[in-house]
């Protein structure tokens, strides 16, 4: 009997993908061809092909390790119990049942599937004492931050999968701006034990972070001895899901939601799926990345959904002299049939794109709603190179402010606030041109739908390093201002139809 369930739990895994190439009922998709080839084939660069990790046919409950699905207990030891047995017996699926299962952090190993069943939440504790000061990258900058909720760290084969929600308390750590809530959602913040309005209009969770945040360079703080890291811990708010220098990974079908900080973070990882996902924060989710992919080989982003409070789906590759001591591109990526519902930017580039861009193709997808469609952000100090970029067939609504951005003047801002702000940076004068100078060539951006932008088109590079060979391609936007181009060489034009309303 328990076979039995371990062959059902088994089949639950099997991706609308797999399913589509007929698999014989009962035997596992090891046996046909990879689901996954379909998204490598015909593609404008050369990559490998991408497998989904295989793992033992073994399989152990988070119950038998004394966890209480009941909200309330803390589950952290069980997590560990039951992903060390797992390992100790060479890997296999862990079974999370339906249930809220309240814990502090959680650390994958090699050869693990965390297999979470319709009903269960994962629910991440809201208290800081749980999650240690670890050495870590956080916005592309070498720095220390708690220890991730969910973590894997030079792994290989490991997996995320099942039905349900891994939830990051993300209310616990985040600051909130009232121009983002209503005046309910405003209400409500005040009330929070333990917070501090640093301003009649920002508030942060605890005098800790306000005192971090004075003297911060944009995240990173002025800390010294451990007294005054532990002091700040609040502000060192972690991204929920990092996954560092791991091989072999796949995210499948869970909601992922409610994050400190980013929320999907895969730093340096090879062949690496996200399959079916949904992503999603709270508008004002202050730094609610959905997915910050950074420095990785060899990844798809396929049939998934993106919702979030900053940056939808961005490539990333380390921030100024840091990302170029690390010197890893993040290349050959796919991503495919993707949906962001909000965020800054539907697809983003950068800004942190120190070592390297290249070999991206972006095919149908849907923006709807985002402030930006297509972003790339960089400025001077980051260097590296971004090239090799293909998108096609994006269909795109509401577009908040610019359908297609290439802004080298990034100063931490939306486009959004950027305009607000009325921010008007001087686009003439040139600088030397050294290994901080970033670098945007060779994008091929075709079969563009956007209906409704607040602009259609800014592309404002640099005068020492225009942005060069754009090919722009069957695009058709309908938007409140026509396309502002600067500094820029050799952007190409055909079927280009703009109607300005």
């Amino acid at each position: 009997m328990k076979k039995l369930i371990c062959l059902l739990l088994l089949g639950v895994t099997l991706t609308a993908s797999a399913q589509k190439h007929n698999c014989d009922k009962g035997k596992s998709c090891a046996n046909c061809e990879n689901p996954y080839k379909r998204f490598t084939k015909d593609l404008p660069f050369q990559m490998p092909e991408v497998k989904a990790p295989q793992f033992p046919d073994r399989t152990v409950c988070l119950k038998d390790f004394g966890a209480k699905g009941d909200g309330i207990a803390l589950n952290t030891e069980a997590f560990a119990k039951a992903i060390d047995a797992l390992s100790s017996q060479g890997g296999g699926k862990l079974v999370v049942p339906a249930g809220v299962w309240h814990t502090g952090p959680i650390v994958l190993k090699s050869n693990i599937n965390l297999h979470l069943e319709m009903g269960a939440v994962i629910l991440f504790a809201a208290d800081e004492s749980l999650y240690p000061l670890v050495k870590t990258s956080f916005e592309g900058l070498d720095t220390r931050r708690c220890q991730s909720p969910l973590s894997a760290n030079g792994c290989e084969n490991i997996a995320i999968t099942g039905q349900g929600v891994i939830d990051g308390n993300g209310q616990y750590w985040r600051p909130v701006k009232k121009s983002k809530m209503t005046d309910g959602q405003w209400k409500e913040v005040l009330s929070r034990p333990g917070g501090v309005a640093v301003r009649n209009d920002y508030w942060v969770p605890s005098q800790g972070y306000a005192d971090a945040e004075k003297n911060a360079n944009m995240n990173v703080p002025k800390a010294e001895t451990e007294a005054e890291w532990n002091a700040i811990k609040r502000f060192l708010r972690p991204v929920m899901i990092s996954l560092v220098s791991c091989k072999n990974v796949l995210l499948q079908g869970v909601i992922f939601q409610n994050s400190p900080a980013w929320n999907i973070h895969p730093l340096m990882c090879e062949n690496i799926i996200l399959d079916n996902v949904l992503a999603r924060n709270p508008a004002y989710a202050q730094n609610g990345d959905a997915l910050d992919l950074e420095s990785c080989k060899n990844a798809l982003i396929v049939n998934s959904k993106f919702d979030a409070g900053d940056d939808g789906i961005c490539i990333k590759s380390g921030k100024d002299a840091d990302g170029r001591r690390r010197g890893i591109p993040c290349e050959n990526v796919v991503v495919d049939g993707c949906t962001v519902f909000a965020g800054h930017g539907g697809f983003v580039v950068g800004s942190e794109m120190s070592g390297g861009v290249k070999n991206i193709l972006v095919k149908s997808c849907q923006f709807l709603g985002t402030d930006v469609g297509l972003r790339f952000k960089s400025t001077r100090g980051r260097g590296g190179i971004v090239e090799n970029i293909f998108i096609r067939d994006i269909s795109m609504t509401d577009i908040k402010t610019d359908a297609i951005t290439f802004n080298m003047y990034y100063g931490g801002k939306s486009v959004a606030e950027m305009l607000a702000d009325g921010d008007n940076p001087d686009n003439t004068t040139k600088m030397p041109v050294n290994e901080e100078t970033p670098i945007f060539r060779n994008i091929d951006i075709q079969d563009i739908v956007c209906n409704g932008a607040g602009r259609a088109m800014e592309f404002n590079g640099l005068p020492e390093m225009p942005i060069k060979n754009i090919n722009l391609k069957n695009i058709v936007i309908k938007a409140k201002k026509d396309a502002v181009f600067t500094n820029y060489e050799n952007v190409t034009k055909e079927n280009v139809n703009i109607t300005v309303e």
